[in-house]
C-alpha cells in the first residue's frame, strides 16, 4: 500500500479499494496529468466514493489535484451536497479564493439547494483562520443572492469562526449590534460572545453581553455553557463576591453552571484559603447542581479542610467518593494524613496509617517523618516503630529525617536495645545520622549505663 494512500485515509474509517486507487493516483502525479492518470485506471468513480477521496488528507494537502478529480469524476456522477461543500472547504482552506467563489456560483448554477449555511460556515471558518475577517463578514452579508437566510445558525458559524482567534471579541461584538435587528440572536449566539469576553477577561462587557442575554432569551437551564463562560470571568477578574452573588440568582432561576465553573471557583477560594465559601460552593454543586467532583477538585477540598483543622469533614468526602466513581489516590490520603498530625490525633492517626496499608497507599516521606515524631512525643513509640517498619519495606525516601526522629523517641524511652537494632539497620541502608543525635546518643547510653552498647554502634559509624 503506497504511502498516499495512508496519509488519505481518514481516521477510523477504511477506504474503498476504488478510493484507496485514486488516492495513490492523486498522491503521485502532478495535478496536471492526475485527469489522464485516473481516466486510464479502468476505474469509475461513485458519488460515495468521491466524497471518501474529497475527504481525505490528500485532496487537502493537494488542493489542485482536488480539482481535478472532481471536475474529472463530474462527469461520470452527479456530485452530492455534502461533495460540493468538500470541494469549497478545500478551495477555502488552501486560500484559493476565486476558485472557491466559483464553486459557489457553480453550485448555485445547479440548484437543488446545494449551497446551505454549512457551505457558509466553511467559508467563514476559512477566511477567520487566515485573519481575514472583513472578508467573513462580506460572505454573511451575501448570503441571501444564495437563495441562503443569515438566520443565527448562520451568525453563530460567524461569530464562533472569528472567536477562535485571539483579540477577535470586539469585532464579533460589533458584527452583534450591526446584525441583531435583522438577525434574532439565540442562547448560543451570547454563549459564544461570553467565552469570547471570557477569553479575553473582559468582566465589564461580559456583565453587559449577559444583561442582554437575560432580557433577550430569558433564562434556560440548557444554556449552560454561557453561565459557565460568564461566572468564569468573574472569577478570573478577581471579583468572586459579584460571581457569587449571580450564582446565587442563577439557582433562584434553576439555572446552574457546569463542572468547569465550579472547578475554576474552587480552585480559586482553595488558593486563597477562603473555607466557609468553599463549603458553600463545594454543597452548591453537589446538591443544587447534582454534578460530580473530580479527582483533583476532591483532593484540593480536601487539602484546605485538613489545613484549616476540619479533618472529620475531609474524612467524610473521603468515604463518599467511592459512591461518586472517584476513587482516591495518595494525594488524598497524604493530605489527611498530615492534617491529623498537624492536630496532634495520635490515635486517629495510627488508625488511618492503618486503613492506609489496608488500601496499599503509603505515606509520603515527610508524613512519615511527622508521624514518628509525634508517636514519640504522644508516649506511642510502638506506633513509630510501625512507620519505621513501613518505611523499609516500601523503601520510602528520603528516610534520613524519620530515622532520625525514631532514634531521638527510642533514647527518650530508654529503649536502648532497639536503638542499636534499628541503628544498625540505618547504617545497612546507608542512612547517616546528624552528628548531634550520634552525640546525644553517646550520653544516654553513658548515663544508663550502657556504654558497651554505644561503643558498638561508634565500631560501625568508624567503619563507614
Amino acid at each position: 500500500m503506497s504511502a498516499a494512500t495512508e496519509e488519505g485515509r481518514p481516521d477510523g474509517e477504511e477506504e474503498s479499494p476504488r478510493a484507496e486507487a485514486f488516492l495513490e493516483i492523486l498522491g503521485r502525479v502532478q495535478p496536471g496529468d492526475a485527469e489522464a492518470e485516473l481516466s486510464s485506471c479502468g476505474i469509475g468513480p461513485t458519488a460515495e466514493v468521491a466524497e471518501q477521496v474529497l475527504r481525505s488528507r490528500v485532496c487537502y494537502s493537494r488542493p489542485k489535484s482536488a480539482v481535478r478529480f472532481f471536475v474529472w469524476s463530474g462527469r461520470s456522477v452527479k456530485h452530492t451536497g455534502y461533495a460540493w461543500n468538500l470541494l469549497v472547504d478545500i478551495l477555502g482552506k488552501a486560500g484559493m479564493e476565486e476558485p472557491m467563489w466559483d464553486a459557489i456560483r457553480a453550485m448555485n448554477k445547479e440548484g437543488g439547494g446545494l449551497i446551505t449555511v454549512a457551505t457558509f460556515a466553511s467559508i467563514f471558518s476559512s477566511y477567520c483562520a487566515s485573519g481575514n475577517l472583513r472578508k467573513a463578514v462580506e460572505a454573511f452579508d451575501v448570503m441571501g443572492k444564495y437563495g441562503v437566510k443569515p438566520d443565527a445558525v448562520a451568525l453563530n458559524s460567524l461569530l464562533s469562526a472569528m472567536c477562535r482567534g485571539e483579540g477577535r471579541a470586539q469585532a464579533a461584538q460589533d458584527l452583534f449590534e450591526r446584525t441583531k435587528a435583522t438577525v434574532a440572536p439565540d442562547a448560543d449566539t451570547f454563549g459564544i460572545l461570553l467565552e469570547a469576553w471570557e477569553k479575553e477577561g473582559n468582566v465589564q462587557r461580559a456583565k453587559s453581553t449577559f444583561g442582554e442575554m437575560v432580557v433577550r432569551v430569558g433564562w434556560d437551564a440548557s444554556n449552560m455553557p454561557a453561565y459557565d463562560a460568564f461566572l468564569s470571568t468573574l472569577v478570573r477578574g478577581d471579583q468572586f463576591g459579584e460571581a457569587l452573588k449571580f450564582l446565587q440568582v442563577m439557582r433562584s432561576k434553576g439555572c446552574l453552571p457546569g463542572l468547569k465553573f465550579f472547578a475554576r471557583a474552587i480552585d480559586l477560594v482553595v488558593h486563597k484559603r477562603d473555607y466557609a465559601n468553599s463549603l458553600a460552593i463545594w454543597q452548591m454543586m453537589i446538591s443544587d447542581a447534582g454534578l460530580v467532583p473530580n479527582l483533583p477538585m476532591y483532593n484540593a477540598m480536601i487539602d484546605l479542610c485538613c489545613s484549616v483543622g476540619d479533618t472529620a469533614y475531609a474524612l467524610r468526602m473521603l468515604d463518599e467518593m467511592p459512591f461518586n466513581g472517584v476513587f482516591a489516590d495518595s494525594i488524598t490520603y497524604n493530605a489527611i494524613l498530615e492534617g491529623l498530625i498537624k492536630q496532634r490525633k495520635a490515635r486517629e492517626a495510627e488508625a488511618f496509617l492503618a486503613e492506609m496499608s489496608k488500601n496499599e497507599q503509603l505515606p509520603s516521606a515527610i508524613n512519615c517523618a511527622a508521624a514518628i515524631s509525634m508517636f514519640s512525643k504522644e508516649f506511642n513509640p510502638s506506633a513509630a516503630i510501625d512507620v519505621w517498619h513501613c518505611i523499609v519495606e516500601h523503601q520510602i525516601t528520603p528516610a534520613d529525617e524519620s530515622a532520625r526522629e525514631l532514634i531521638v523517641g527510642l533514647l527518650d524511652f530508654g529503649r536502648f536495645a532497639e536503638v542499636e537494632k534499628y541503628t544498625d539497620e540505618m547504617f545497612d541502608m546507608g542512612i547517616e545520622l546528624p552528628q548531634s543525635t550520634i552525640d546525644n546518643m553517646k550520653r544516654a547510653f553513658d548515663k544508663a549505663g550502657k556504654r558497651h552498647t554505644y561503643d558498638h554502634i561508634a565500631r560501625r559509624l568508624k567503619r563507614r
